[in-house]
């Protein structure tokens, strides 16, 4: 049987926590502060590399050539991080955000090479804005751009047209009414079921509540999970639905039935 806490107890207790916090708080600063820190830098060595491609036409010609051996010259001297991709990606960081305050400092540099492999600037933006909004991990980013939500997004709002394109590319997923916050269509690749077989409801609900963080990310902004099988009761008949959430923006519960085509 455990001893019973003694007053002293519930002061170490508490000085424990109060010393975490502190801790706790250096390190999301430290890390804040290298982040930025790093960004800085790879958008400066960019910076360089440019200005000295744009001296004379035959640097630029040479190019990869000369980030081969910047690449080499770097990583003898530095180490890792100075890959020939990873310059590239220096080169086009500065290239897409030649104004330093454009830079968020919420996103890390593995984001930001993630968010460079986008050739459409308005995409890019979109994924930018998304990410920073809804605090997207990398792959999290990776799996919306593999996903086309941006794309998903234009065509579930209607036609596609550049009002429309622009307003994502600035602000990202706007909550204007309910019907911006639950996406059409979904997309569950995330849960790895085949696509050629038959499925029954419960395998899809099974494979959705393992899954069920992707499955909230996948829903929209502010979803929280109720549970399964729940009972909802109208007009003094009972139901059992499939998939309870409740949604915080909202302020509403969210039911989802799942059915067999």
């Amino acid at each position: 049987m455990d001893e019973k806490m003694t007053p002293l107890h519930h002061e170490l207790t508490s000085l424990v926590q109060e010393v975490r916090t502190v801790l706790e708080s250096a390190r999301q600063k430290v890390a804040q502060q290298v982040n930025n820190e790093l960004l800085n830098t790879y958008w400066s060595i960019g910076r360089i590399i440019c200005e000295y491609e744009q001296i004379s036409p035959e640097r630029a010609d040479y190019g990869k050539q000369t980030l081969k051996e910047l690449s080499k010259a770097l990583t003898k001297e530095f180490g890792k991080g100075f890959s020939v991709s990873n310059v590239q990606f220096m080169r086009r960081f500065y290239q897409d955000y030649q104004i330093q305050q454009t830079v968020s400092v919420k996103l890390s540099w593995s984001h930001y090479c993630e968010l460079l492999s986008i050739s459409d600037p308005d995409k890019r933006s979109f994924y930018e804005k998304e990410t920073v909004n809804s605090g997207w991990s990398v792959r999290e980013l990776k799996r919306q751009i593999a996903g086309s939500l941006f794309e998903r997004l234009l065509l579930s709002k209607g036609d596609v047209n550049k009002e429309q394109v622009l307003a994502l590319a600035t602000k990202g997923n706007e909550i204007a009414t309910p019907a911006d916050i639950i996406r059409d269509p979904y997309v569950f690749e995330f849960l790895g079921l085949p696509e050629d077989k038959p499925m029954m409801e419960s395998d899809l609900e099974r494979a959705l509540v393992q899954q069920i963080e992707k499955f909230l990310l996948e829903l929209g902004r502010g979803f929280m999970f109720v549970g399964t099988q729940q009972r909802v009761t109208l007009n003094n008949t009972h139901y059992y639905v499939d998939m309870v959430f409740y949604n915080k923006i909202l302020r509403a519960y969210v039911l989802i039935e799942l059915r067999k085509l």
